[in-house]
């Protein structure tokens, strides 16, 4: 018998284990990441399987995410699409198979792009760089004006072009810089730090024209998103097409859809303001005269009023006159007045006054008022007037 089997040979169950410890066991395949298309996706009670494959279909795994997992996983298969895996090799003894175990799975290519996008947005929304509350003004009326953009690029020449027509006058001042590729998040972010540190512009206007997404992709980066947010200066954006929307568009002051659009949103059209103006000047001078008017109709009044209060003046010292004359007469006529100049006043018992003697007869009762007291007399006799 030993001279029929080495003694090296093993049992189908010892193999196994011995490839189970050496894959399982290896601190790689413990954690790996995978890249593949998907195909032979399969929903069971237990799990989702896949077949995770290359492009050519020269290598293929299959691979499991249980249902402890399904739901922490940011894409899940699709036959046919890109997945990005993560996981580790698990041998199946009875099987004779291994498979990835699948924790994570994450869309790739494109995919992938658009979701570090999302998560960059998320972070930064987080930390409040898209707040509302948070965008300056942009100045109505800026004698000074940078732009931000490529020196060889169409859009630098639109943006001269839109400034000089709706503002002439204005000082523009040109940061050149990278506007695509690798190195140009860092250019950008350079150039807005050059035009702060230069301190004269009252407003930036960071421009690109139109591009595919790889082409826009710095201004997809955080460098720049913070380096507009770091910014002293208000910040206006033009970046690609009206369907583009970078994290740039979302952290500046105020967004255009294109960099012509930028520039005319950075100042306003002179010749409307001169317009403006004069249509001002014109109300001005309407709402003047007609104050004017207005006052001198009320001026009229005033002085109609004063003409009527010499005459009622002069009414009112005649009548005070004449007032003053019957005043002296009437105090001259005043009993009272009389009685004072030491005159007495005769009456009899009825009240009549006593004015002579005839009718009068000898020890008549008759009242006598003085200035001040009342007598009672007699008559004891009565002489002739003389």
């Amino acid at each position: 018998m030993n001279a029929i089997f080495p003694e090296t040979t093993l049992s189908v169950g010892g193999l196994t284990s011995y490839l189970q410890e050496l894959l399982e066991g290896d601190r790689h395949l413990r954690s790996v990441w995978l890249i593949g298309e998907v195909s032979n996706v399969s929903q069971h009670a237990s799990g989702c399987f896949f077949t995770l494959c290359d492009s050519d279909k020269s290598a293929a795994i299959r691979c499991v995410a249980w249902n402890s997992q399904r739901q922490k996983l940011l894409k899940l298969p699709v036959k046919g699409e890109q997945l990005l895996v993560f996981g580790s090799i698990r041998v199946y003894k009875n099987r004779g198979e291994y498979q990835l175990t699948v924790v994570q799975s994450l869309p790739a290519g494109e995919g992938l792009d658009a979701l570090r996008l999302q998560q960059l947005r998320s972070r930064l929304e987080a930390e409040g760089f898209f707040d509302p509350a948070r965008k300056r003004p942009i100045p109505a009326h800026p004698q000074i004006v940078a732009v931000v953009t490529s020196d060889s690029a169409a859009a630098w020449g639109d943006i001269q072009r839109t400034l000089a027509q709706r503002y002439p006058g204005l000082r523009v001042l040109l940061s050149p810089t990278l506007v695509q590729g690798d190195l140009a998040a860092a250019a950008i972010a350079r150039a807005i730090a050059r035009v702060e540190l230069d301190g004269r512009a009252e407003a930036i206007i960071l421009a690109r024209g139109g591009g595919s997404a790889e082409d826009l992709a710095c201004f997809n980066d955080e460098r720049v998103v913070r380096a507009i947010a770091n910014c002293a200066i208000p910040i206006i954006t033009g970046i690609g097409h009206e369907r583009d929307e970078s994290l740039a568009d979302l952290v500046a002051d105020k967004r255009a859809h294109t960099p012509t659009a930028a520039a005319a949103g950075a100042v306003p059209i002179l010749a409307d303001i001169y317009s403006e103006h004069q249509q001002r000047m014109l109300n001005l001078a309407s709402v003047v005269k007609a104050r004017f008017q207005t006052e001198s109709e009320h001026l009229q009044q005033l002085q109609n009023r004063l003409k009527r209060l010499p005459a009622t003046s002069r009414t009112l010292r005649q009548a005070t006159g004449k007032l003053e004359i019957l005043q002296e007469k009437l105090a001259a006529l005043n009993p009272a007045a009389v009685l004072e100049r030491g005159y007495a006043a005769v009456m009899q018992t009825d009240g009549r006054i006593v004015r002579e003697t005839a009718g009068l007869e000898l020890g008549d009762e008759l009242t006598v008022r003085l200035s001040r007291g009342v007598l009672k007399v007699k008559i004891v006799e009565v002489l002739d007037a003389e």
